[in-house]
């Protein structure tokens, strides 16, 4: 029986990632610290630094990930000063002159983010997870995440106009007509690029978790078992463990001791998870 690893590092991505080989990795998903955020733990990288931060441990990303594999960044800009920050912007347009291709942005909606009130604004409910690929044939197994077709179907399908069976032009002269028939007889569907998954709620001894279906439907949809999945980032150890259960190999990164031990602790058997320690720091760390 073939042997699923995971392996968790201790250490600073940018420094870590440069022992690994070269076009090694299938998939790429994370969420970095956001730009102010988990200054206790990852140092608060500021916005005005946040792209060049960033590029040093992309470019690592961009060596080791396969010719076929991809990349998920898990990100949302944040609000500064009554407007938007443009960190998240830039820093596509950085990684697109680094030699990524920006294939697709999903939207994680959070079915249950959080209330609150501002004056100019309201509350977050979604975040951006931008796909990047190094070249543009890539593995994607789209059937892994089809969806129901919906209730919908056995109404509208039932009583179909002529108008209904060809490719009409619709009404509205655009030139994009659809064939309303295609739909007889299908239980499933391709899915949107709008994913409707749930903020975590219970505690993951992280300040900023995600949820297991965020890795999950990624991992589904470009890797097959005994992939190697990578989180740079690796948090509570979230992509890990969804990727241990999923049948897939995976190797996580993480600056804190305490949530590689956690990690560690969570996932350690035996022959399965190898723990390596490479100490270095993003910048000024506190810890319990």
């Amino acid at each position: 029986m073939k042997q699923i690893n995971t392996e968790i590092y201790e250490g600073d991505s940018k420094t870590v990632l440069k022992s690994f080989d070269s076009n090694s990795i299938d998939l790429i998903v994370t969420s970095p610290p956001y730009a102010d955020r988990r200054m206790n733990t990852y140092g608060g990288v500021k916005p005005e630094k946040y792209v060049d931060w960033f590029l040093e441990i992309s470019l690592e990303l961009l060596r080791v990930l396969k010719p076929d594999g991809t990349f998920i960044l898990n990100i949302k800009e944040k609000a500064e000063n009554g407007e938007r920050h443009t960190y998240v912007l830039e820093l596509i347009l950085a990684l697109r002159n680094q030699g990524w291709l920006w294939t697709e942005e999903f939207i994680w909606h959070k079915k249950n983010s959080y209330p609150g009130k501002w004056p100019n604004r309201f509350r977050d409910s979604w975040e951006r997870c931008l796909q990047f690929n190094k070249t543009r044939k890539f593995n994607m197994y789209q059937e892994e995440v089809m969806v129901p077709v919906g209730d919908w179907a056995n109404t509208r399908l039932k009583n179909l106009s002529q108008t209904d069976k060809i490719r009409d032009n619709a009404k509205n002269k655009s030139g994009f007509g659809k064939n309303v028939s295609n739909w007889i007889d299908r239980e499933m569907v391709y899915p949107t690029n709008v994913l409707n998954f749930a903020t975590v709620c219970n505690n993951k001894n992280h300040s900023a978790a995600f949820p297991d279906e965020l890795p999950e439907w990624f991992i589904k949809l470009f890797t097959k078992e005994f992939d190697t999945v990578l989180d740079p980032f690796a948090g509570s150890g979230t992509t890990l463990k969804v990727a241990k259960r999923m049948r897939r190999n995976s190797i996580g990164i993480d600056l804190m001791p305490e949530y590689v031990e956690m990690i560690k602790s969570e996932l350690y058997t035996s022959k399965e998870l190898l723990l390596f320690e490479k100490q270095t720091n993003y910048g000024k760390t506190k810890t319990k």
